[in-house]
């Protein structure tokens, strides 16, 4: 089945997250961090979408605000067809089986004072009546699913490494049996000889329960091996969103040329070729963003307009968005 013949699991329109900037004694607001300013996209049933940026532009914000985590400043998250912008907090509450988040740093995201048994069992304690009998059964099953022997649901996190911790977060992501998991850089606090298996353990997870992944991420070799379509984020906004092979082999945008340029390439010969983009200044702060297009004040093409004008988001090809005026 084609992408296109899959149902759309998740659309967000317009999302828009400020935080306020306050001060004084009375907190009055004197401006706003613009971390989300204005992102559409969608994520079609069991597919893989790599949401990649710079830190600091916005990407793990989003992956929140569409789990509901943090509140939306504006705009709109439909999920199988709900908004959950505008639900109350017990609809909200029924659909939190549905959705899940793996998160960046499993040492902070396991509580230390519980078993890795209590950590798994707790999605299902909270959403489903099972029998204690049966919820450790449950437990150990999805511990053997992550690659964990299921006798270990009586040791506490610290007494396992990084990549197993990390495999217990999955665990508990996947204890409610979720259409979409959102994956926070699951695997940047990890060292590279575990991240492969991580990633190879989440795309065989995906193939065996038909999940959805939003990965979050900054390594863009990664994002390319288990991504079927590719969001570029640059200070809040997206600035171009096409398949993975499409994005890889002719990126538009003048900021993912950026990023691809300083993603090694595996050949010496090739590597001492080719040109490299070194994108000058600092990224401007998300309380004080540039007119117009985001990425004027650091883009080698920019023209006039570029600084006036917010630039118009078009389809140039196939599938290959850009939000670009000299594309």
């Amino acid at each position: 089945m084609t992408l296109k013949e899959r149902n759309v699991l998740l659309e967000v329109k317009e999302l828009v997250k400020h935080f306020p900037i306050t001060r004084g004694v009375f907190r009055r607001e004197v401006g706003s961090v613009k971390a989300v300013d204005g992102i559409s996209f969608d994520i079609h049933d069991r597919e893989t979408l790599g949401l990649v940026g710079e830190s600091g532009c916005g990407k793990s914000t989003a992956g929140r605000v569409i789990l509901q985590l943090l509140p939306a400043t504006s705009g709109n998250v439909i999920f199988k067809g709900r908004d959950l912008t505008s639900i109350t907090k017990e609809e909200l509450r029924k659909q939190r089986p549905q959705m899940q988040m793996i998160f960046q740093d499993p040492q902070d995201s396991l509580n230390p004072r519980m078993t890795v048994g209590s950590i798994v069992g707790e999605p299902l304690m909270e959403h489903q009546s099972l029998k204690t009998k049966e919820r450790h059964e449950r437990v150990e099953q999805l511990l053997n699913s992550v690659g964990l022997n299921p006798k270990f649901t009586n040791r506490y996190p610290h007494e396992f490494s990084g990549g197993q911790r990390q495999r217990i977060g999955i665990a508990r992501a996947l204890a409610l049996s979720p259409d979409l998991i959102i994956c926070d850089e699951p695997i940047a606090a990890l060292d590279v000889s575990i991240q492969a298996q991580v990633i190879n353990l989440l795309e065989d997870l995906q193939e065996e329960y038909g999940l959805t992944y939003l990965f979050i991420s900054h390594d863009l070799s990664m994002i390319r091996h288990i991504a079927d379509r590719v969001a570029v984020m640059y200070l809040g906004r997206i600035v171009e969103l096409a398949s993975s092979q499409s994005l890889y082999k002719t990126p538009l945008h003048p900021y993912t040329q950026a990023l691809l340029s300083a993603v090694p390439i595996h050949d010496p010969k090739q590597e001492r070729k080719r040109n490299r983009t070194i994108l000058e200044g600092d990224v401007p702060s998300p309380s004080n963003p540039p007119s117009g297009c985001h990425f004027s004040t650091r883009c080698p093409k920019a023209e006039a307009k570029c600084f006036k004008e917010p630039p118009g988001w078009r389809e140039v090809s196939k599938g290959h968005q850009v939000a670009c005026h000299i594309v």
